[in-house]
């Protein structure tokens, strides 16, 4: 019996991955390669040769090579301030974590109140007297204005969630290796890119990677806010399964975003690899 109690206390989370992710995605695979009954590459055919495949390729892509970078920068140095406050450490973190009770669906609503013609932003534009009448900031020729709203709101929507995993890695660092760097005259910088980084690279990995998957995965924010303006991968997943009733083209969509998040995992690990004997 003590010899099975590992695979016992695995055996749930086995079942669960089995039955609600390796049936559904064998399920996927299966339906992208398969057109009129026969095993081909036609649905990815199709999928790289219709004319939005390049445009959404390349808004998913640009909103993830801008977020991210952005994301982890903000989630380092409010994982920081977190870190080093001593007093209303946990109010100041309940704060910052607000955004995480809020559904994308809800977040993109949340800040099409404030870029819409009759929102938030307009009104203080007109009260204040800067522009006459209100501007319409989220038209279909203001994909640089809808592009930034995206990434605006991920920001402050998503932004907690690599904060939070960050201060754990960072509650988990030696003081004393800090400590001592002080006293040979490392300056706060210093310390910061010579110990707490490279310290913390297991929690930056995990980050990372779960920051990544979601900015390929992005659809409600975009729906709510760009609406077919900036279409990306996810939302014309969703266009060919529901709108054009092409499940075999929507699970080769399905696929490149698998395919593209497990390449990008795989980067981060080997970029961010930490042997064994280096990690605290």
């Amino acid at each position: 019996m003590p010899r099975m109690l590992p695979y016992l206390l695995l055996f749930p989370a086995t079942a669960f991955l089995i039955l609600f992710f390796l049936y559904p995605f064998t399920l996927v695979a299966i339906d992208s390669l398969r057109h009129d009954g026969v095993w081909s590459l036609a649905n990815f055919d199709r999928m790289a040769g219709h004319w939005k495949f390049g445009i959404t390729f390349r808004n998913t892509i640009l909103l993830a090579a801008v977020v991210v970078p952005l994301q982890l920068t903000l989630a380092l140095m409010m994982a920081s301030m977190v870190t080093r406050l001593v007093r209303a450490r946990g109010a100041v973190l309940y704060i910052f974590a607000i955004p995480l009770g809020i559904s994308d669906l809800a977040a993109g609503l949340v800040w099409l109140a404030i870029f819409e013609q009759s929102g938030f932003l307009n009104s203080a534009l007109t009260g204040l007297g800067i522009t006459e009448r209100p501007q319409l900031f989220l038209g279909y020729q203001s994909k640089g204005v809808i592009f930034a709203a995206i990434v605006l709101t991920e920001l402050w929507r998503a932004t907690a969630i690599m904060m939070v995993i960050l201060v754990a890695g960072m509650g988990l660092i030696p003081k004393e290796y800090g400590e001592a760097a002080e006293v040979f005259g490392a300056s706060r910088w210093q310390r910061f890119r010579r110990v707490t980084l490279p310290l913390l690279k297991p929690s930056l990995q995990t980050a990372l990677i779960l920051r990544v998957i979601m900015a390929f995965e992005v659809f409600a924010v975009v729906l709510a806010l760009g609406g077919t303006n900036l279409p990306v991968l996810m939302s014309e997943t969703y266009h060919w399964q529901f709108t054009m009733q092409e499940r075999g083209v929507a699970a080769a969509y399905a696929m490149v975003i698998l395919g593209i998040s497990v390449g990008f995992t795989v980067l981060i690990l080997r970029l961010l690899h930490v042997p064994k004997e280096a990690r605290p």
